[in-house]
C-alpha cells in the first residue's frame, strides 16, 4: 500500500531528501501536511507554475492535508532564486493583488474543500526583532554565499542586497509556523527548501521532507516555459488556443507533459504509451486525449470538446477554422509581407520573410515560395503556420 503511494508521490520528482524519511513519516499513518509557497509576484500564470499544483494534487487524493501559503511578506522581499541581480521588492497590495490569480487557479486544481490556504504575513508581521534576530543566526554568511546564485553575483561583483540574504530563513520559519511534513518546489528551490529543514531543527521539529520538480519546457521543447521566450501555455488562453498550443508540442515531449500535468495514474500512462510504441494508437491521438484533458480543467468539458472538434476540423481534415477572420486591405503595393503584417498574422515583415522562407505561408493550397511575391486585387486565404489564418480581401 505504502509502495504504491510511494511510487505515484514520487513521479516526476528530480531529489528527495530524504526518501527513507518520507517512508517513515508515510508509516506513521496519519495525514501529512504538505506545504508550498507561492509568491505572486506576477497575475499572469501558465502551465509550468500549475507542475507543482498537481503533484499537490497527489498527495491531495492520497488522503494528506495540503496547504498553499501565500507569500504576502515574503512577496514584499522579493525571492534571489536564480536571479543575477536584485528583484524589485512588491508592495502589500499588488502582492495581494496578484495572489488572487494563484487563489483562482488553485481551486481548479485542488479540492477547495481539502486545501488550506495561509499567508505568511499571520505570524511574520508578529515577529519581533529580536525573534528575527535569533531566527538569522542559524546560518553563517559563508554558508549563505554556498548558494549558486549568490556565489555568482559575489564572483562577479554584483550587489546583493541585505534583504536577499533574509528571504531564506523567512521561507524556513514557515515551515516552523505551519509545522510541515514535506515542502515541494522547483529545483531552483532546493536552498530555500533545505533552508527550512535547518529551521525547523533549530525549532526543535521534526524536519521536512524536500521534494523537488522539474522545470517544464514550452512549446519549442528547449526552453524552460516563459512568457518572455514566447512558448508558453496560459490558464486564461482560450479553450481552441490552448488545445491548439498543446497539440504543437513534440510527441517526446508530450509524455513529460502526461507525466506531469495530467491526473491520469502511471499505470495509465504507460498503458498508452504501449499503445503509441506498438502503433495501435496514433501520438496525435494521445496528445489530443492530453490536450482536451488540460483544457477540460480550465474550460469545462463542452468548451474541450468544441476545441477538440475546431482542431480536427481545421488541421486534421485540412478544413478552415468556423471563426477565421475576415480582413479588408487597401495597399497601393499589396506585398505578401506587407499583407500578412497588416493582416495581423506576423509581427513584422522581417518575421513574414523569414516564415515565406520556412515554407510556413500558404495562400490556398499552394505554398508560398517567393518572398517578393506581390497579389492582385482579389480576395484570398492566408495560412500562416499551423494555426493562423485570415480570409483577405485585396481592394
Amino acid at each position: 500500500m505504502i509502495e504504491d503511494q510511494l511510487r505515484e508521490l514520487k513521479r516526476g520528482i528530480v531529489d528527495i531528501v530524504s526518501e527513507e524519511e518520507l517512508i517513515a513519516k508515510l508509516k506513521q499513518g496519519r495525514p501529512l501536511r504538505v506545504k508550498v509557497g507561492f509568491d505572486p509576484t506576477a497575475p499572469d500564470i501558465h502551465l509550468g507554475h500549475t507542475v507543482v499544483l498537481q503533484k499537490m494534487r497527489q498527495f491531495q487524493e492520497a488522503g494528506h492535508e495540503v496547504i498553499c501559503l501565500i507569500g504576502d511578506f515574503t512577496g514584499m522581499i522579493g525571492d534571489p532564486s536564480g536571479r543575477s541581480s536584485t528583484r524589485p521588492p512588491l508592495t502589500r497590495a499588488e502582492v495581494l493583488e496578484n495572489a488572487k490569480t494563484y487563489q483562482e487557479q488553485v481551486k481548479k486544481i485542488l479540492d477547495p474543500s481539502k486545501t488550506i490556504m495561509a499567508c505568511n504575513s499571520e505570524w511574520m508581521d508578529n515577529m519581533v526583532v529580536s525573534d528575527f534576530i535569533k531566527l538569522t543566526s542559524i546560518q553563517t554568511v559563508a554558508r549563505m554565499l554556498e548558494r549558486d546564485d549568490f556565489k555568482k553575483r559575489f564572483q562577479q561583483q554584483h550587489p546583493i542586497s541585505i534583504h536577499e540574504f533574509l528571504y531564506p530563513f523567512v521561507q524556513g520559519y514557515d515551515s516552523v509556523a505551519l509545522k510541515a511534513d514535506v515542502e515541494l518546489g522547483g529545483t531552483d528551490q532546493i536552498f530555500n527548501l533545505l533552508m527550512g529543514r535547518d529551521v525547523q531543527k533549530a525549532f526543535g521539529q521534526e524536519q521536512q521532507v524536500v521534494m523537488t520538480l522539474p522545470l517544464l519546457e514550452g512549446t519549442d521543447g528547449v526552453q524552460k516555459m516563459s512568457k518572455s521566450y514566447n512558448n508558453y501555455i496560459g490558464v486564461d488562453d482560450s479553450p481552441s488556443d490552448m488545445f491548439g498550443k498543446i497539440m504543437s508540442i513534440s510527441d517526446t515531449l508530450m509524455w513529460k507533459y502526461y507525466e506531469l500535468l495530467s491526473s491520469r495514474t502511471l499505470g495509465e500512462i504507460q498503458e498508452l504509451k504501449d499503445r503509441v510504441s506498438t502503433g495501435s494508437q496514433h501520438p496525435m491521438e494521445a496528445k489530443m486525449g492530453l490536450a482536451h484533458e488540460i483544457v477540460e480543467r480550465y474550460h469545462g468539458r463542452t468548451e474541450a470538446d468544441l476545441a477538440r472538434e475546431s482542431f480536427v476540423k481545421a488541421f486534421k481534415e485540412r478544413s478552415l477554422p468556423e471563426d477565421m477572420p475576415d480582413i479588408a486591405l487597401e495597399l497601393e503595393r499589396p506585398w505578401i509581407g506587407s499583407v500578412l503584417k497588416e493582416a495581423g498574422l506576423v509581427g513584422s515583415t522581417s518575421e513574414a520573410k523569414r516564415l515565406v522562407a520556412q515554407g510556413a505561408v500558404s495562400i490556398g493550397d499552394e505554398k508560398v515560395t517567393d518572398s517578393d511575391l506581390v497579389l492582385t486585387k482579389g480576395t484570398f486565404v492566408i495560412k500562416v503556420g499551423k494555426r493562423r489564418f485570415a480570409r483577405v480581401t485585396i481592394a
